[in-house]
């Protein structure tokens, strides 16, 4: 469905480009630049890239198209500076009649953030890619310990991703944590309780096994009765009991 949607955003792209050259072909314009039209191609997604910070950068860049003619606006200096943003995947610009440049902003969409014992700090984006931390804040869950950014890209995109598309559980853990041998551990936001994870493979079974036991035992004992959980394997979840 994502590869059919960014097709038909591409073709519906090319007709009207189409439909611009040929209006506008031919007949040298001295009209100067009135507006700009930003479009965030996938405006149903939350990250960190707005109209109006992607105005804000052509201005700091001095690239500001606004009063210029439009026969001298580069359309390939635009988006050169725009794609410089490591939270921006892919930029098309183009001229419109009317002195109006359009804008379409294909954004990276943030899954996670990364604090890790090294000292980095940076958030990972659907495809595992790094998005520099440049001062901008999102509601994610955030990873802690003994991360390399291969670890991030690798594995805890598979639990990002996963947490992402699932409403229980992107609300329910509020942190990661990764031990120095590789193995994840779980802070859930209700309860506190820390869920052994192991590897992020698997996750379906292991947060199924979960699942079945906050509906089966928690309504019995009570959130206070258990102090960690492991689903490491797949055929048993092991709970410790709490101290009193």
């Amino acid at each position: 469905m994502k590869y059919f949607i960014k097709f038909c955003v591409a073709i519906l792209l090319a007709a009207y480009l189409l439909y611009v050259f040929v209006m506008i072909s031919g007949r040298p314009s001295q009209e100067t630049c009135q507006s700009i039209d930003v479009i965030m191609a996938d405006s149903a997604q939350s990250g960190f890239i707005t109209p109006e910070v992607a105005t804000k950068m052509l201005e700091q860049s001095k690239v500001n198209p606004i009063g210029k003619k439009m026969a001298e606006i580069s359309s390939q200096d635009v988006e050169s500076v725009l794609v410089r943003s490591s939270f921006i995947n892919n930029v098309v610009c183009y001229k419109s009649p009317g002195g109006r440049l359009g804008i379409i902003i294909e954004q990276r969409l943030p899954i996670m953030r990364v604090m890790s014992a090294n000292g980095d700090d940076y958030y990972i984006d659907s495809e595992g890619n790094t998005m520099n931390n440049s001062g901008y804040s999102a509601d994610l869950v955030i990873a802690t310990g003994h991360i390399t950014k291969s670890f991030a890209s690798k594995q805890l995109v598979n639990l990002g991703m996963f947490l992402r598309y699932n409403d229980f559980w992107n609300n329910q853990i509020e942190q990661i944590n990764v031990e120095k041998d590789g193995s994840i551990d779980l802070v859930s936001r209700v309860g506190g309780q820390i869920i052994h994870l192991g590897n992020a493979q698997n996750l379906e079974q292991k947060f199924s096994n979960m699942m079945a036991l906050y509906e089966k035992v928690i309504p019995t004992v009570g959130w206070n009765k258990y102090s960690r959980f492991n689903v490491e394997h797949l055929n048993q979840v092991i709970c410790t009991i709490a101290k009193p």
